[in-house]
């Protein structure tokens, strides 16, 4: 192979590493269904200094808010909603709809970033949901949402922050 095809295989190489290239953890990104990410095992005591107390207590003691009592729950504008914890984009605004709950809710999250457990807290079993990186708990999922999904994700509000369509995403917090 002579010169001039290595340094266009060179270049072609580069490109495509480019356009191909998943975003790094730790930077700015805008496109919240292209992340990567790891599982993080920081110990729930360490998150205190990094979310307010009721986050806290939602997040890692897996706690609920009042009813009615988020901002959140009001906001229509594109954008995305990300863990309060560690920043991972969980659900994107064409995904939320107003369910008469008092909590925000969707029908379908980013595809891998919640994980899932049975609750039995109130007697019977629900399905509670966190955060697939950090752990934090966001809410419970109902099968009375509506379609495609059929499924309702009624998210504390204080567990989540929610980014405007036009601004990046915060790099996830470690």
């Amino acid at each position: 192979m002579n010169a001039k095809a290595l340094l266009v295989l060179a270049a072609l190489s580069i490109i495509a590493a480019a356009l191909f290239a998943t975003p790094a953890q730790g930077k700015k990104m805008s496109d919240p269904l292209n992340v990567s990410f790891k599982p993080l095992t920081k110990p729930r005591e360490a998150w205190k200094g990094q979310v307010s107390p009721e986050a806290y207590a939602v997040l890692f003691e897996e706690g609920t808010e009042r009813a009615g009592s988020c901002a959140l729950l009001h906001e229509k504008r594109e954008g995305t909603f990300i863990c309060a914890a560690c920043y991972l984009p969980l659900f994107v605004n064409h995904t939320k709809f107003e369910s008469g709950t008092g909590w925000p809710s969707f029908n379908d999250p980013i595809p891998g970033r919640l994980a899932t457990k049975t609750d039995y807290k109130i007697g019977y079993p629900r399905t509670e949901y966190h955060c697939a990186r950090c752990g934090g708990h966001q809410g419970h999922v109902f099968e009375d949402g509506p379609p495609p999904t059929g499924l309702r994700y009624c998210n504390n509000g204080v567990s989540m922050r929610f980014i405007p369509k036009g601004e990046p995403l915060p790099a996830l917090r470690d």
